[in-house]
């Protein structure tokens, strides 16, 4: 059980595509050759009623066009050069002022429970009455797409824990996401976080921890606001309390990277 729960965390992404044999009718998974076709294109059914919208239509030309030029073959060259690491992360936070939002994102616990990320003042149904007091000053959330980034979020979360262990102002969210169409419907999907549900067990309301969350469906547009290209690398946000990112980072954290982290949240904590 505990390997079939490292299989489905995240490489029960569009990674991992599920087909018919044709001589025995049975599910087989994709060549790896052929994942980057599949990932791209199982996901989405054109709709109908957009083939008279000249915009819908154009707009799904040009998504088209750039999901073609960038496939998983593309991906992995890049990976390869650089092992994850897209960009430095920064020695110091974005200015308030400048910093943009995180866009909105809904999640999966494993044991079915919905909540929308991130957590803001206004409009956001996660903390009532827009009570600022509610709100953590710092929030880091870890993002994955494929399971070969599962070891870049480790070291990035770890020593966050580890640094941040007696505070409450703080949260840690890993977002594992899921794209593939088979595996986002509702049965397989209530199936999926079943089987990653871990057993309860008592935990100090005073320390930071790493909630695993995972999200469903298609994330083509989430990604195109954060830039995200490369989907086997992940990816680092560090938020203040208005959901606003001030710090992010990519691959596998260096020790100078890791010590920037930690200070940037500790100037966080700090800001009124």
């Amino acid at each position: 059980m505990q390997g079939l729960k490292r299989f489905t965390r995240s490489s029960i992404s569009a990674s991992q595509i599920l087909r018919p044999n044709e001589n025995n009718n049975k599910l087989y998974l994709l060549p790896s050759t052929q994942h980057f076709l599949a990932q791209r294109t199982s996901n989405r059914f054109f709709d109908f009623y957009k083939l008279g919208n000249k915009a819908a239509v154009e707009k799904e030309r040009a998504r088209l066009a750039d999901e073609l030029n960038r496939g998983y073959f593309a991906d992995m060259s890049e990976l390869k050069k650089h092992g994850g690491k897209i960009a430095e992360a920064n020695k110091i936070l974005f200015p308030a002022m400048a910093a943009v939002k995180f866009p909105d994102l809904e999640v999966n616990y494993s044991d079915g429970k919905v909540l929308k990320l991130p957590f803001r003042p206004n409009g956001n149904e996660n903390v009532a009455d827009a009570n600022m007091s509610a709100l953590p000053k710092a929030s880091l959330l870890c993002l994955s797409f494929r399971a070969s980034s599962q070891g870049m979020i480790d070291s990035w979360s770890i020593p966050f824990v580890n640094a941040f262990s007696g505070s409450k102002d703080i949260q840690l969210f890993e977002v594992s996401f899921i794209d593939s169409w088979f595996l986002c419907r509702k049965p397989i999907k209530q199936l999926l976080l079943r089987i990653m549900k871990k057993p309860k067990h008592v935990e100090n309301k005073d320390t930071v921890k790493r909630q695993i969350v995972y999200s469903f469906g298609d994330h083509y547009y989430f990604r195109k606001e954060l830039k995200i290209l490369n989907l086997l690398t992940g990816y680092i946000f560090l938020l203040d309390k208005f959901g606003r990112i001030r710090w992010q980072g990519s691959g596998v954290a260096t020790q100078e990277e890791s010590s920037s982290l930690l200070s940037c949240t500790s100037l966080l904590l700090e800001e009124k």
